[in-house]
């Protein structure tokens, strides 16, 4: 049986692309290394079409679909399960941008698009499409990216990945495809279908062209690096400058000096922002379409706000800011080669970060010694990467074994007191499968169940992830 389905799949896509056996390792691995599992194959459809077919001889064989794009998800979303019939659905060969309407200011592309292809695209154009995930863009594609409803640097001004979409076409579970690309500002037409299948990780159907917003170029840019005594003095900054900059405030992140000293430790061409070490550090980041000095702003606002703000320096020119930024993103790929550590992806209202971190710090070197805390993230929309190993790298493989559902337990428990949610931008996938039963709302997940009954009968879309 299982070869007849080879057969027929490779009749739909052709020969080379379908993979099976030691071929699959790669696309049956998560980016981590947490997550593998089995495939009867890997398919690399070229179009629409061929991913309906799938779809189709899928449901006929009763074979579960992982939908995948770069691979890059943080939670095991895109990888498959460990028991089951099911295969790999890559859409990686769908990577053709089809339209760039600069007047209407949209973009209409296959979900096998890489991020930096869309970025790039959008330049030459003279617009932006500002979907921050600048560290990854060159291996996430576009369809993951919506699929997990993915964050990034500029969600403060532009919103998550769900806030850039006018719409989609998805490939549903039976196969059919339904066209939602209306590049329309305004349609009070009834529910909005896209959202349902925005951030939904492949659960509800696959996502195979979207049509997306681009904004208007901007035209000056400056970079603030900022020390500051604590986060309680960063929430209140980030008040005082959206107040005096506006949507000219497009980036708001917080660092941590423990993720400093892991860059420091790994990655090249790294270097201290001051003189002197500090605790805390801000990147700011302003832009304007205007042909002007953002860095009047914020040097404005930087100089008026008092005592708390322990130095500051400004960049305008590209190479300074990216020094800069360069520290932002390389600390997940610091943590990588440090080893392996207990990562939160939360969020709070802005006006509890500080709280957040204070608290679930306290509780956690209330109960276990020599941990290191790494803090930073996207402060401007409340979202913090909150994670914790062991400074004793030999210890530390034994100490996740044994704590982590603990350390977890003590972190999401805090983040409930406040309001907050435990995933913010990497979405639910195995890794929080289980674990959003204990914190969000019966009913909510009861409706969640409800769709995805509807959409998928069967339960042969991403089995194992979200519900």
């Amino acid at each position: 049986m299982q070869e007849a389905f080879i057969r027929s799949a490779i009749s739909i896509a052709g020969r080379e692309a379908v993979l099976t056996g030691d071929a699959m390792t790669a696309y049956c691995e998560d980016w981590r290394g947490r997550y593998s599992g089995s495939a009867l194959a890997v398919l690399f459809p070229a179009n629409t079409l061929q991913v309906s077919e799938i779809v189709k001889l899928c449901v006929a064989n009763q074979v579960a679909i992982v939908p995948q794009g770069g691979n890059t998800s943080l939670c095991g979303a895109s990888v498959p399960v460990s028991q089951g019939r099911q295969i790999v659905l890559n859409l990686s060969r769908m990577n053709k941008i089809r339209v760039v309407d600069a007047i209407n200011y949209t973009m209409t592309v296959e979900a096998g698009c890489k991020l930096a292809a869309l970025y790039e695209a959008a330049e030459q154009a003279n617009r932006l499409f500002p979907l921050g995930l600048t560290a990854i863009a060159a291996h996430c594609e576009i369809g993951g990216n919506l699929s997990t409803n993915a964050g990034g640097i500029g969600v403060l001004r532009y919103g998550s990945a769900r806030d850039l979409v006018l719409g989609l076409e998805v490939v549903l579970p039976d196969g059919r495809i339904w066209n939602g690309l209306r590049s329309l500002r305004k349609d009070n037409t009834g529910y909005d279908l896209k959202q349902l299948f925005l951030g939904a990780e492949g659960t509800l159907g696959i996502i195979t062209v979207a049509l997306l917003k681009l904004f208007p170029r901007p035209q000056s840019t400056a970079t603030a690096c900022v020390a500051v005594a604590s986060p309680e003095v960063a929430v209140r900054l980030l008040a005082t400058i959206r107040a005096s900059c506006g949507q000219a405030l497009s980036g708001f992140e917080i660092i941590s000096r423990n993720c400093l000293d892991l860059v420091f430790k790994h990655v090249e061409d790294a270097h201290e922002p001051f003189k002197k070490r500090y605790e805390w550090y801000l990147l700011i980041k302003i832009d304007d379409v205007q042909q002007n000095s953002p860095a009047d702003a914020i040097r404005s606002a930087l100089l008026n706000f008092g005592g708390d703000v322990l130095t500051f320096g400004i960049a305008c020119d590209a190479r300074q800011s990216e020094g800069w930024w360069h520290l932002r993103k390389n600390i997940s790929e610091a943590q990588k080669l440090e080893g392996v550590s207990i990562k939160h992806d939360i969020s709070v209202p802005v006006s509890r970060v500080a709280e957040f971190i204070a608290e679930a710090s306290r509780v956690l070197r209330n109960r276990f010694v020599d941990l290191r805390i790494v803090a930073f993230g996207h402060m401007g929309d409340g979202n913090i990467h909150f994670n914790v190993s062991l400074f004793d790298a030999a210890g530390n493989d034994a100490f996740i074994r044994q704590h982590e559902i603990e350390v977890n337990r003590l972190v999401y428990q805090v983040v409930q007191k406040l309001g907050g949610s435990i995933s913010a931008e990497h979405g639910l996938g195995q890794l929080k499968r289980e674990t959003i039963r204990d914190y969000k709302d019966p009913l909510e997940l009861e409706m969640m169940r409800t769709i995805k009954h509807a959409f998928d009968p069967g339960n042969l879309m991403n089995p194992g992830k979200v519900i």
